[in-house]
């Protein structure tokens, strides 16, 4: 709590370039970016860093094939070439993994044509990743067993990328590059209104937790506040281009279906595309595609049953999936831009995911709209221009801002792996190798966790009950990562609360030594927080703060 605490008093206490209002990846990129260049940055989210939209994506780094369909040709080109960018600058946790996916009888397309649009696709995103195949309905269950190629006819196999660790996370790693950057970040500090004054913004904001109120001022003010962007906008007396609409998402966390590491893709009974995917001792299923009105949004019955008969029709499974199997739900909105000129009344399932930026250079303002994971080094770098376009300097215009640690940090870290024999002490239900997870996770820090496990080998010890989670790592997140309640931890700077089941997590004799860790001599109370109450009053506690 030392490093919140440390910024929430230097949040009043300076006059900031830029303010980012939210912490999701539009905002974390954006931060980055900026504090990368050498430009003064304040980050702030009213709930936690990650803590909506950005925290319930599929987990894929992909260039978007189902938008060839609509036309969008050159969102596919642009969001192929970032998804390349990523897997080239994040080689430990954007990795390529192959896609199954299977056409069964009275699709609206021959096999053979969108196997074609795989090729195209390929090329568009420049031969980057393995080539696609054409699958006959026998190959398909030669490959993936599980699948049901009765009403099959056909599929084809094609590459794309994903998170091996869980999108929340990934996002908490542009907030952690900006703080090292020198950006002042602080979670859980809400704005309530910002006014335009001569030479600059003031932002008035309420620490959540406290209650307590401050002004942080700012020469430029930039909105990344997700699905909440057009609330906040009218909050602020701002008027944009664009504004949102909402598509509801969800996805099922299951036991592992299958050990092969790959997507299944299917076409739903409605003709829309959902997923299987792999997500380390577990299985993701989803997504739904659902307009909605309003950003705050929960799965209903009728959104699980969907899923689940979905998904029970296209695989040939021992027993059906039932509600009984859940181990976890994410379920969020993508909010996609438009234009009020007939945005909203072309098909909804064909709007473009482009997000888009509108600049009032009069009140030196930015509104960061829609966007996907993928292309968030675009956003960063288009934020940066833009900032820049308003007579901010950038001391620093071509310092690279993202990316895992050079080549040599990496090979230093792996040599002292090595010497201390980390690997032998990897937990036996691990899925990977000590060594591998920690670089991926922490990168240059996980060097100074060695000497941590070096002096003490209780520090490599698992601590919640079903995790891969070490005592190392919590005190790393208890110095660095501001988690701030239990959930910050177990939901978005861990998948924790996503493979395991809540009822293990609330019964687990570590729970309790986690939250002294964490939280020192707050740890009853949050404990407390988080064992009280249904999980549903929880869920509805985090829409209510999110954003």
């Amino acid at each position: 709590m030392q490093l919140r605490e440390n910024n929430l008093r230097k949040l009043p206490e300076r006059r900031f370039d830029v303010l980012v209002i939210g912490g999701g990846i539009n905002g974390a990129a954006a931060a980055a970016a900026l504090s990368g260049k050498g430009v003064g940055v304040a980050l702030v989210d009213r709930g936690d860093f990650a803590g909506s939209t950005s925290m319930h994506s599929s987990n894929l780094v992909w260039g978007g094939i189902k938008y060839m369909e609509s036309g969008d040709f050159a969102l596919v080109r642009k969001l192929c070439r970032s998804r390349n960018h990523l897997i080239k600058s994040y080689p430990s946790s954007v990795q390529e993994i192959r896609f199954l996916t299977t056409i069964n009888r009275g699709f609206r397309h021959h096999p053979l044509v969108p196997w074609a649009g795989t090729w195209l696709y390929w090329l568009m995103g420049n031969a980057f990743t393995r080539p696609p195949h054409y699958l006959r309905p026998a190959a398909l269950k030669a490959r993936e067993p599980i699948i049901d190629v009765d009403s099959a006819v056909g599929g084809f196999e094609y590459s794309d990328a994903y998170l091996h660790d869980n999108d929340a996370r990934f996002v908490f790693n542009f907030v952690r590059g900006a703080l090292d950057f020198g950006t002042v970040a602080a979670n859980y500090v809400e704005c309530l209104e910002a006014r335009r004054e001569e030479g600059g913004w003031v932002t008035r904001a309420r620490d959540v937790m406290t209650g307590a109120t401050f002004a942080i001022r700012s020469r430029v003010l930039i909105n990344a506040a997700g699905p909440w962007v057009d609330t906040l906008n009218r909050r602020c007396g701002q008027s944009t281009e664009h504004h949102h609409v909402f598509s509801k998402g969800i996805h099922l966390i299951v036991p592992r279906l299958t050990a092969s590491r790959r997507v299944l893709a299917f076409f739903a009974d409605d003709g829309r595309l959902f997923f299987v995917i792999p997500m380390g001792p577990r299985t993701c299923i989803g997504t739904t595609d659902t307009r909605v009105e309003a950003p705050e949004v929960e799965a209903t019955e009728e959104d699980i049953r969907f899923v689940l008969d979905n998904i029970n029709k296209r695989l040939a499974l021992s027993k059906p999936l039932d509600e009984g199997d859940i181990i976890a739900t994410r379920c969020g909105v993508r909010p996609l831009a438009v234009r009020p000129s007939g945005g909203d009344d072309r098909d909804f399932l064909n709007l473009s995911r482009k997000h888009a930026i509108d600049l009032d250079r009069a009140r030196a303002h930015l509104s960061i709209f829609g966007g996907k994971l993928t292309d968030c080094l675009n956003v960063g770098e288009e934020v940066v221009e833009a900032v820049q376009g308003l007579g901010i300097e950038v001391p620093y215009p071509g310092q690279r801002w993202y990316g895992e640690p050079d080549a040599s940090v990496r090979e230093a870290f792996l040599h002292q792996a090595r010497l201390m024999d980390l690997d032998a002490l990897t937990d036996e239900h691990a899925s990977e190798p000590l060594s591998q997870r920690l670089w991926r996770r922490y990168g240059a820090q996980a060097i100074e966790m060695l000497e941590t496990i070096r002096q003490d080998e209780r520090q490599a010890e698992v601590l919640i009950e079903g995790t891969e989670y070490l005592r190392v790592e919590l005190e790393q997140a208890r110095r660095r990562e501001m988690v701030t309640r239990l959930e910050d931890f177990l939901r978005r700077r861990s998948k924790v609360s996503l493979v395991v089941p809540e009822e293990t997590i609330r019964r687990s004799p570590g729970l309790r030594e986690a939250c002294e860790i964490l939280f020192g001599e707050a740890a009853e109370r949050r404990l407390a927080e988080y064992l009280e109450g249904a999980p549903e009053a929880r869920r509805e506690k985090r829409v209510e703060e999110g954003g």
